[in-house]
């Protein structure tokens, strides 16, 4: 059994990672999270069908072949830069139930894997990105109570408030829940992203309607959206989320001396900051609504 204790808030925790048996069948509470978190994303992009053009058909057509790669690229990612030990242990390669999936990994061969697919099928890849970015957002939330689960993902020592104890080899330690930080910052980040969306499909309903001679807007909002929009503010608040959780993780994977999870957030950032300032000359090209 593993035991948790949030000293600040008086709260203890002792739990099993499996959550399920069935002979020797184990279903593992990381993998519950996971796939909890896919199914949630899935059921509310229905309700958004159509939104920015594509159609929830296409959506789930695309994120079957996603969801897929994106797995095995956090994997390959994980298991690449802890090479050493799966080298002398090569039968661990393929468990995966009990942790060891990296996320940068997942949205890299996930995206590739997406951008692919939108080619062949004639669909706008920013546009697919602006459509499924809020919902990677809680997918990675929800995700990340795995960790809970499995008691990883922490963080260095700490005495802040939201410290969190936990058994190690050396005895008793009170870390940073770095999942939990990461957790709460992806929240923020499918909050923050579903308020833009509002606003930007209000735009493209008000144009709609002036394109049809009708005066009667859904809500008074002028401003021009380009594509890539939300997918850019996705990258740039993610970015630096992970950069600073990262710096105080016990578990980094590492090459050299370089955080390799710093170092793709940086270019994340950079990434997202490019796009964003693509749609700033966009806005510049475009009419205003009036």
């Amino acid at each position: 059994m593993n035991k948790v204790v949030f000293p600040t808030f008086n709260l203890e925790f002792e739990f099993s990672p499996i959550a399920i048996e069935f002979g020797n069948l184990q279903i593992y509470w990381y993998s519950i999270c996971i796939v909890s978190g896919i199914v949630i994303s899935l059921i509310l992009m229905y309700f958004s069908n159509k939104k920015h053009g594509i159609k929830y058909e296409q959506i789930i057509e695309i994120m079957i072949f996603t969801l897929i790669f994106g797995i095995i690229g956090a994997r390959i990612f994980y298991v690449v830069f802890n090479l050493d030990y799966y080298l002398n242990n090569i039968s661990e390669i393929f468990n995966i139930k009990g942790g060891g999936l990296a996320i940068f990994g997942g949205i890299i061969a996930g995206a590739i894997t997406a951008y692919i697919i939108c080619k062949r099928r004639k669909i706008n890849f920013l546009d697919f990105c602006d459509y499924i970015v809020p919902y990677l957002a809680l997918s990675q939330a929800i995700g990340r109570i795995g960790n809970f689960f499995n008691i990883e993902a922490y963080g260095i020592e700490t005495n802040n408030i939201f410290r969190m104890g936990i058994e190690t080899i050396s005895g008793y330690t009170e870390v940073h829940p770095c999942f939990l930080y990461e957790m709460i910052g992806c929240l923020l980040i499918f909050i923050i992203l579903k308020i833009l969306e509002s606003k930007q499909l209000c735009y493209e309903n008000n144009k709609k309607n002036i394109q049809e001679g009708n005066t009667n807007f859904t809500c008074n909002i002028k401003k021009v959206h380009c594509k890539g929009e939300l997918f850019s503010f996705y990258l740039i608040l993610y970015g630096t989320i992970r950069f600073l959780i990262e710096g105080v993780r016990a578990d980094s994977l590492m090459l050299l001396n370089i955080r390799i999870s710093q170092l793709i957030a940086i270019i994340t950032v950079i990434f997202g900051i490019s796009i964003y300032i693509n749609n700033i000359k966009c806005r510049k090209n475009s009419n205003n609504v009036d």
